[in-house]
């Protein structure tokens, strides 16, 4: 489809939705993408991109952001503690925060460096025992705990399930997001993005219809 097309349907939704033009980011999804794609849509200007790996991210970020200045990149992959302090150098958010001792590590981090990249919590909110991220029971409890930490959080990130439709879990994350005063919601992937920003989605994650399929063999 490509990455003219992607936006043109974003900034349908947002209007749709009677949402502001531009109120929505696109974090085009790079991971496990040949780079000739990956330079190819930074060429086209676009600058937000986001990453599930973090050695895959340190592989070829660095040189690219020198090449393409303005580039950020956001983590959305689950991250392993013992990754945490490579992450929070290479990153300027980092969605995948769910658990006490993310957050513990990340906050370390921050009072030692003096800088934290934004976070996002995320939520499992189809309760799936095989899927990260913090429960909706506990979400309250746990934004309180990390705000407690000093830790900048943005908002709230899912993944629903799929096999059920997206709307509903959208809506939860939205109102849980309400709830706690927070105003990010990172939703909304290639399937079903639309359907994300009429729910209030700030940032949706979109690969496969940018770059095309990937091919994890050659990884």
């Amino acid at each position: 489809m490509g990455l003219s097309q992607i936006k043109q349907r974003i900034a349908a939704a947002e209007a749709a939705a009677g949402r502001a033009p531009g109120s929505v980011c696109l974090i085009a999804v790079s991971k496990v993408q040949p780079a000739e794609r990956v330079e190819a849509v930074l060429r086209e200007g676009h600058r937000l991109f986001g990453e599930n790996y973090v050695q895959e991210a340190a592989g070829k970020w660095p040189a690219w952001r020198t090449e393409f200045p303005g580039v950020a990149v956001h983590m959305i992959g689950p991250l392993q503690t013992n990754k945490a302090k490579l992450a929070v150098e290479l990153f300027e958010a980092i969605h995948t925060m769910d658990r006490p001792s993310l957050a513990t590590k990340l906050a370390n981090l921050a009072q030692a460096r003096g800088a934290s990249p934004e976070l996002f919590i995320q939520v499992n909110t189809g309760s799936e025992p095989q899927k990260a991220g913090v429960l909706p029971g506990d979400l309250d409890g746990f934004v309180k705990d990390v705000r407690a930490l000093d830790l900048p959080v943005r908002g709230l990130m899912c993944i629903p399930p799929d096999a059920e439709p997206p709307e509903s879990h959208f809506a939860m994350l939205a109102g849980m997001a309400a709830r706690n005063g927070l105003d990010g919601l990172s939703m909304g992937m290639s399937g079903d993005f639309e359907a994300a920003i009429a729910a209030g989605a700030t940032h949706v994650r979109v690969g496969s219809a940018i770059f095309g399929a990937r091919d994890y063999s050659a990884r």
